[in-house]
């Protein structure tokens, strides 16, 4: 099963690469992204903090687990720190995952237990985390390094000792406020391309990635296209090695041309040099012959004159 996902993932990669290398800039998309609700940062920025702590330990603790029996470092603490409030990492993940909900006074961070569509949710919970974390990224990496705390020990000292974003109770939500996009669950087709993008952020040899979105992805060469993209998955794995083998041949054939090409260029310029070598060898050759003759003419002047 492992080996027919990396097998599946490794297909999706490469395909992406090459359509990504056929689709001009201008077809990416500008979709305008959703905004984040700073009116709403007061009301959840204690929470936030709360399930941040939470995914600071968890992350940890999964990361000593994959690299066990080798201790996980402070700069890869510290690593951990910097991307889980950042959308486009693979840290942030848990974000995708909560909904804003109007309790009474309050608002709740529900979380769903499935990803959605980053919509201004998305955005908002994103930038509170950025608020809270600030520039506490190192010294709660530190913290965690050197004390191993357990996570009730983790949340007080950064949301109330290091932050101080849960010393004050939140303010009531005010009557007028007005609720954010309703959660929308992602398909697993469009989970499973945000986290190959997320994978393939800052990859070497895929710096063209960064060009189009999501969607333009999604409807290449009719990936994951038709309502009934999920009972088509199998399908479309078992034709990908088919697609693939098809679109190497050519781009094989395409770079045999450029190869004939060059090759052609360089025997034509090759032939062009030799024949202005040519040239100039005999120019010279002639030159040096009229000189060796006005010099054997001076030469028997001077001698008829000496007699």
């Amino acid at each position: 099963m492992a080996k027919n996902t990396a097998l599946k993932h490794a297909f999706v990669i490469t395909a992406l690469l090459i359509c990504c290398s056929w689709l001009p800039t201008s077809q990416s998309a500008k979709k305008t992204s959703s905004m984040a609700r700073k009116e709403d940062l007061p009301y959840i920025k204690c929470q936030v903090c709360e399930k941040l702590a939470t995914q600071l330990h968890q992350q940890v603790k999964n990361k000593e687990a994959l690299i066990s029996p080798k201790r996980v470092s402070e700069f890869e603490i510290i690593e951990i720190s910097e991307n889980v409030c950042n959308l486009k990492k693979q840290e942030s993940d848990w974000i995708l995952q909560i909904d804003i909900v109007k309790k009474g006074d309050d608002l709740e961070l529900v979380e769903q237990g499935t990803e959605g569509q980053c919509n201004s949710q998305c955005k908002t919970i994103e930038r509170a985390c950025q608020e809270v974390m600030g520039y506490s990224d190192t010294d709660v990496a530190e913290y965690i390094y050197k004390s191993k705390p357990q996570i009730d020990k983790l949340v007080k000292f950064l949301c109330n000792d290091l932050t101080e974003v849960c010393s004050v109770k939140p303010p009531p939500v005010p009557k007028s406020w007005a609720p954010p996009e309703p959660f929308v669950p992602k398909s697993s087709k469009e989970a499973e391309m945000d986290k190959i993008m997320k994978s393939m952020e800052g990859m070497p040899g895929a710096p063209g990635m960064k060009m189009y979105s999501k969607d333009d992805l999604l409807n290449m060469r009719n990936f994951g296209e038709g309502p009934d993209e999920d009972e088509d998955d199998d399908e479309d794995i078992d034709d990908f090695p088919s697609k693939l083998g098809k679109v190497l041949r050519e781009k094989e054939t395409a770079k045999k041309d450029w190869r004939h090409r060059i090759t052609e260029g360089i025997a034509d310029t090759g032939a062009t040099l030799k024949r202005h070598a040519d040239n100039m060898s005999g120019k010279i050759k002639q030159w040096w012959q009229g000189k060796k003759s006005v010099s054997s003419k001076k030469y028997t002047k001077d001698s008829k004159a000496d007699l």
